[in-house]
């Protein structure tokens, strides 16, 4: 890919796309990636593209944009041909990235960038069975996959899905919702979005008090959440996409992850952490321990939340967390997932339509 300029869509249609999906912090993730003349950048989450656009607006660079999700990738197809050859799009999650870039031809990125969980077109658009708020199939997939989520909740017992909820979505109240999806199942099945948030909202009523922030949380939220952690894999896409960022990524390259909830924020922290940490020093009576030597140091000793006013445009963005990180020479550590707290349940292939394999 060149890191020549190409003639950019024209100011009004730029400025629509954007408007059409504004990234959370992206003020502060191309300040992280402190994009250069002539580099190469993976926007490794694309979606409308709102990373992507903003760090080619940055300088004379080139973007390829990973989604596994083909219908962000059509969408974007339009208005991409604008930037020429400064912007490639792959279809492909982000764990295939080292494959993806070296099918391309690229053997190496200055800068990589995650935008963890669903996007708010995917939450927006009914159809794909993201959100409680909206009646749709009970999908979840992004990929438009099977087993999706209603495959799971037909075909999981009680501890199987008490077990997702607790997992992935840190749900107190796992077991009786659990236990009531098997009870309502056993009437009809479980088909749509309303279904089973009506189903969790009657098993777990809402309580008077809000949540974080000030914010009162529905019923559902945490349910559907592990839910589609659960049927995309996405912690396992996490890791996986980690740890190939750190192999394709130059000396002096940039990665910023940003998260929107614990499960996603502890493996980032944990994964810079390891790939800092200094080794022993040692003492006059004892030597100094070998260990692998750091291949990243932190851009900020801190997550950076999102500033209030974004919060006020964007209520979406309250929980966003960004981490950063730059990569200094050497090889990539081991990709060891032990110690980054990525909970693996059973595998979601075992689920099939109507009954587990």
């Amino acid at each position: 890919m060149s890191g020549h300029a190409e003639t950019p869509p024209p100011a009004a249609a730029h400025a629509a796309a954007f408007a059409a999906h504004a990234p959370v912090m992206a003020r502060e993730v191309v300040e992280a990636l402190a994009p250069k003349d002539g580099g190469v950048y993976v926007d490794a989450t694309f979606g409308g593209g709102g990373y992507a656009r903003a760090i080619l607006a940055a300088a004379d660079c080139a973007v390829i944009g990973f989604d596994r999700d083909p219908t962000a990738i059509e969408r974007a197809r339009g208005w991409a041909a604008g930037y020429g050859d400064r912007l490639m799009l792959i279809n492909r999650p982000f764990a295939e990235m080292e494959a993806g870039l070296a099918e391309a031809g690229v053997n190496g990125v200055d800068g990589v960038v995650f935008d963890l969980g669903v996007s708010s077109m995917q939450l927006d658009e009914a159809g794909r069975g993201f959100s409680f708020r909206r009646e749709g199939p009970l999908s979840m997939r992004m990929d438009g996959g099977r087993p999706d989520a209603a495959d799971v909740v037909a075909a999981a017992d009680a501890a199987a899905l008490a077990s997702i909820f607790r997992a992935y979505g840190e749900e107190k109240k796992a077991g009786q919702i659990a236990r009531a999806i098997v009870r309502a199942r056993e009437d009809a099945p479980i088909a749509t979005t309303t279904a089973l948030a009506e189903i969790v909202e009657r098993a777990a009523p809402p309580r008077f008090g809000k949540g974080k922030g000030g914010v009162r949380i529905h019923p559902a939220t945490r349910v559907f959440q592990a839910l589609r952690i659960f049927v995309n894999d996405e912690i396992g896409q996490l890791t996986a996409g980690l740890f190939a960022a750190e192999r394709v990524l130059r000396e002096a390259g940039r990665l910023a992850a940003v998260t929107f909830h614990s499960l996603e924020d502890r493996i980032v922290k944990r994964f810079f952490a390891a790939r800092v940490a200094e080794r022993p020093a040692g003492s006059r009576h004892a030597p100094p321990r070998e260990g692998p030597a750091p291949t990243f140091s932190l851009l900020s000793a801190k997550a950076i939340a999102p500033g209030e006013d974004e919060i006020a445009r964007n209520p979406r963005a309250r929980s966003a967390r960004l981490r950063a990180g730059l990569r200094l020479a050497g090889p990539a550590a081991p990709a060891v997932v032990d110690g980054l707290g990525a909970l693996r349940l059973v595998d979601v292939k075992e689920f099939r339509k109507g009954g587990a394999s």
